[in-house]
């Protein structure tokens, strides 16, 4: 987190309750302009609810919340986010093209159709009709809606769902654009190497609090696990015995291994087989960081 950096919009206390469900309890949380904050979390730890108080679709029963030093629903705040939800209804009888210029319209300074269409990547599909587009085609159409407006705050949930992998690098590509151009950027997805790729601060929420908050690099430093990848005749069960191997297991002809000390075991598995072959060794992802985290939250919960 960075102090000097604007604050664009920002969670102070924020409470949220339905009915006996407490959806958010007490959130903090500040959003900088041009950064890409991954904001995860299982179901059901207050994401949505997060993003519908800041969006203006629901009001907190406490705490305080701001878009741009405004309240979410003024309209003059509202005009400055873009937002690509998981779920869009739009009218399947209009063409590309009608529907990028008639949200174009919303906006007083949007950029050209056919800027926003080339970012999206549907410069290709102004002419089709909504309601022929694949998934995919669809989603980088709500993508280009989103960001048609030149927002200074984009909120994407699950933006890549549906897409082929080619489609979802060209919306990175975009992705980082906007951030470079000052845009922040609020990313939801399940997708965790897409977080691991973008997002520049990562928080990871729990029923409805901070379970932690830092960069990619200081979420991992919290699974002091390496997996080790290699070709060999070893005995699995042998190997699933030496100090520092906390898991082994055989695939075909591949030996999977987690240690919290490679360095030891790397020498020890290559003394033990000279014509070891297909080594790889691999720190732990954002996705380990993350399921550790979450275990963690619901073992705390239990055990309370």
């Amino acid at each position: 987190m960075i102090p000097s950096v604007a604050v664009v919009a920002s969670l102070s206390g924020a409470i949220k309750r339905y009915g006996a469900l407490t959806a958010l309890d007490g959130l903090d949380l500040m959003l900088h302009r041009g950064e890409l904050l991954a904001l995860l979390g299982p179901n059901g730890a207050g994401k949505s609810t997060a993003i519908s108080l800041l969006l203006g679709l629901t009001r907190a029963d406490a705490g305080k919340v701001e878009l741009f030093g405004k309240d979410p629903q003024d309209i003059d705040a509202r005009r400055r986010i873009g937002v690509m939800l998981q779920s869009a209804f739009l009218p399947s009888t209009l063409t590309v093209s009608e529907l990028l210029r008639l949200t174009m319209s919303y906006y007083p300074a949007p950029r050209s159709m056919e800027e926003s269409a080339a970012m999206a990547g549907v410069s290709d599909l102004l002419s089709r009709r909504y309601s022929a587009l694949s998934g995919g085609q669809q989603r980088r159409v709500q993508f280009a809606l989103a960001l048609c407006g030149r927002p200074e705050l984009l909120f994407l949930d699950e933006p890549t769902v549906g897409m082929d992998i080619d489609a979802r690098q060209k919306l990175w590509v975009a992705i980082r654009r906007l951030v470079a151009e000052g845009c922040a950027v609020v990313l939801t997805t399940h997708y965790l190497e897409e977080a691991e790729a973008l997002a520049q601060r990562v928080v990871v929420l729990g029923k409805g609090r901070v379970l932690s908050e830092g960069s990619v690099d200081a979420l991992r430093s919290h699974v002091a696990v390496t997996r080790i990848r290699c070709s060999s005749d070893l005995d699995v069960v042998a190997l699933a015995q030496w100090p520092h191997v906390s898991h082994a297991e055989r695939d075909g002809a591949h030996i999977h291994l987690h240690s919290d000390a490679p360095e030891n075991v790397l020498r020890r598995l290559l003394d033990a087989d000279p014509a070891l072959s297909e080594l790889e060794v691999r720190r732990a992802g954002l996705a380990e960081a993350f399921t550790e985290l979450t275990r963690e939250s619901a073992t705390e919960k239990e055990a309370a």
